[in-house]
């Protein structure tokens, strides 16, 4: 009998989805122009996304009636299903529309800029036998130059969890909302069929496999995922059920870790989790490094343990692959700079396919750096706990005793004696400190919270803070500002993180840095919005293997006018332009917010919280199943009630800044923990 996580059904295939076999598959049709003469709709390839050819219907203002370009497909099974593609135009009016056996049951009218968005209808519910049409239809727009160009259509398996949001925020709601509809388009049908090594330079595509379980992480228009990306798109992948594809791309990224690559994972994968894409893979000795990747891919695995509780992550070759990561591996790149007193990887690379020591592609070359510590430090952490869910005592204590000696090292030497900016974040290969602003070898050291708590951290993070929102420091890319949300969370800065989320989102339109899509099409964005709520907002830290879990709600206060954006730094707010306002008037903070159906390991939970004093907890479960449930609220209170009924002191324990209490949650049965202030 399988896992219960691996799931397979027949694909439901679309034929030729990206028009690189023109018009294979596909039916145009077109209407009188004008003086008779026909649409030039068809194939073309002036405009594609990806790959080197797109349909392209033409809707000039004399036609009478539609162009359309149309496909229909049988589903070999019952099935839920969603339907992306991309779609530009001008001067056209178009429709995405989808009809089941002839009646419409989905449809989307793009709206247009010229350039190219992505569409997605989803819940899409077929029979076995049904038949689908997926068509896209124009007609003018009002001027004798209208057009509509559709490329990448794409077909992904429903959403194994659907988890809903409620709050007293409604922008909070419309963001998880959001998120969740737009996740769904980016998750792949295993055993499909899709092109390998396709990108944004239109390269038509010259081999093709069956696609394996795994989602979108990294540039849309390339046929991929990324290692850094995959990481930070782990923890929302899995709250939408995506554990069998957060293990299958793991697992790859573990199996490209040879001797041959001097065990380095390799950077971006194809979708059919074995060949290495190739515009960043030119062979053994010469692809994309960057020494974060290693780290956080084990961190990573940790967490996907966490959540789902697959003993998968203990074993084979995605253990071995971690274990070698925190020893050999370290081993391996560290010593670059003498005098260490414990090891720290570093890379003396000086491009980006020769091992590179730090996320930041901003040109530095810095052979050690605050991403790779910080990301080296949380790596030990995460093979102490996969170690200890082995019983493997031995391991644990080294793994926990590594972790402290570097973080020791690194708050009292490695950052040396200054604060903020004038912290080291890293070195040039001449032992020569670096600090000031480094983005990611900046906002990394809290963010793993490789830093102390104290003075020092709170202050960088006041840095991190006034850099981030300044023109100068903030980074052009809105994917890098997704790290910000899970930082501030991270250190209790609620309003803050949270600005940042309706930040990221509020942008969600504008074109990306690299004018190829908006910012919202950015697989990323949606993935960690997802899990900022549920582990950042909400506090939740999952152990599904021993049926545990921990809550911390961090929900924000009133932080001022949603009008334009402010996010405010340490001398005040700092204005990031305009944005999208969500219900107008003011930014009310969030008084309250639940999360249904939250999977857990083969489970599911409810969780409640009402403002930082009160949580509500009922688990989903098989009968007589049972949770340890570590309630624990930010502040330091004298009185706590569970279920309304006062618990004597001894029962809780209010110390270091937090008050909680452990107890037992039954299947069905909801427990409430409130605390007040004596």
């Amino acid at each position: 009998m399988g896992h219960p996580m691996d799931r397979q059904t027949a694909p439901l295939i679309v034929v030729n989805p990206g028009f690189e076999d023109g018009t294979k598959g596909w039916t145009f049709k077109g209407a009188p122009v004008g003086g008779g003469g026909e649409a030039r709709s068809g194939v073309a390839g002036t405009k594609p996304f990806s790959g080197a050819r797109h349909a392209f219907l033409d809707a000039r203002i004399g036609q009478r009636g539609i162009t359309s370009a149309a496909q229909t497909v049988t589903a070999p099974a019952n099935g839920v299903h969603s339907l992306s593609a991309w779609i530009a135009g001008e001067d056209a009016n178009a429709r995405f529309v989808l009809r089941r056996n002839g009646r419409t049951v989905a449809e989307a009218s793009p709206v247009f800029d010229g350039d190219y968005r992505r569409w997605t209808l989803t819940d899409v519910e077929l029979r076995a036998g049904d038949r689908l049409e997926i068509a896209f239809e124009a007609s003018g727009g009002g001027t004798d130059s209208g057009w509509v160009a559709v490329d990448g259509v794409m077909v992904s398996p429903a959403l194994p969890a659907r988890p809903r949001v409620s709050s007293s925020s409604r922008e909070l709601v419309e963001i998880f909302d959001w998120a969740k509809e737009k996740a769904a388009g980016w998750v792949q049908q295993p055993g499909a069929p899709g092109p390998l090594d396709m990108d944004e330079n239109h390269r038509p595509p010259t081999a093709e496999a069956p696609y394996a379980a795994s989602y979108w992480a990294g540039y849309p228009d390339r046929t991929g995922y990324y290692a850094r990306d995959t990481a930070h798109q782990v923890a929302g992948a899995h709250l939408l059920g995506l554990d069998a594809e957060n293990l299958t791309m793991l697992r790859s990224f573990a199996a490209s870790a040879t001797p041959e690559h001097r065990h380095w994972p390799v950077w971006a994968v194809n979708f059919d989790a074995r060949t290495p894409l190739a515009i960043d893979y030119h062979g053994p000795r010469e692809f994309v490094r960057e020494l974060p990747a290693p780290f956080e891919l084990v961190e990573k695995c940790a967490e996907a343990f966490r959540w789902s509780g697959d003993r998968r992550y203990l074993d084979g070759e995605l253990w071995e692959f971690c274990r070698r990561t925190v020893e050999g591996f370290v081993t391996q790149q560290a010593g670059r700079l003498e005098g260490r007193p414990v090891p720290v990887a570093g890379a003396a690379g000086t491009h980006i396919f020769d091992e590179v020591a730090t996320y930041n592609e901003g040109g530095e070359r810095l052979v050690e750096a605050g991403d790779a510590v910080a990301t080296q430090y949380r790596a030990y952490l995460a093979v102490a706990a996969l170690a200890d869910a082995r019983d493997d005592t031995e391991l644990v204590r080294a793994c926990r005793a590594r972790a402290a000696r570097l973080r020791a090292y690194v708050n009292h030497g490695w950052t040396g004696p200054g604060s903020g900016a004038a912290a080291i974040r890293g070195y040039h290969a001449d032992g020569t400190a670096v600090s000031g602003w480094g983005k990611e070898n900046s906002w990394f050291m809290p963010l793993k919270g490789v830093l102390e708590s104290g003075e020092r951290n709170d202050a960088y993070l006041d840095y991190v803070q006034s850099q981030a929102v300044s023109a100068e420091g903030r980074p052009v890319n809105a994917e890098a500002l997704t790290y910000l949300p899970d930082a501030f969370f991270r250190h209790g800065r609620n309003e803050t993180a949270w600005q940042w989320m309706r930040h990221i989102y509020r942008e969600r339109d504008k074109r990306h840095a690299t004018r190829r899509f908006v910012n919202g099409d950015y697989p990323e964005l949606s993935f960690t919005l997802i899990s900022q709520l549920v582990e950042g907002l909400m506090g939740v830290d999952p152990d599904a293997a021993r049926h545990a879990l921990t809550t911390l709600p961090r929900l924000p206060g009133p932080s001022g006018p949603s009008g334009p954006s402010s996010l405010s730094g340490p001398s005040g707010p700092s204005r990031l332009g305009p944005s999208v306002v969500v219900g107008g008037g003011w930014d009310e903070g969030v008084e309250w917010v639940e999360a249904a159906d939250v999977p857990i390991g083969d489970d599911r939970f409810t969780l409640r919280h009402d403002g930082n004093t009160s949580t509500t907890l009922t688990l989903h479960a098989a009968p007589r199943t049972q949770y340890r449930w570590e309630a624990r609220f930010p502040g330091t209170y004298g009185r706590m009630l569970v279920d309304g009924a006062a618990l004597p002191g001894d029962r809780f324990e209010a110390a270091g800044g937090v008050t909680g209490t452990t107890l037992t949650v039954r299947s069905g049965e909801p427990r409430t923990v409130r605390v007040e202030r004596e």
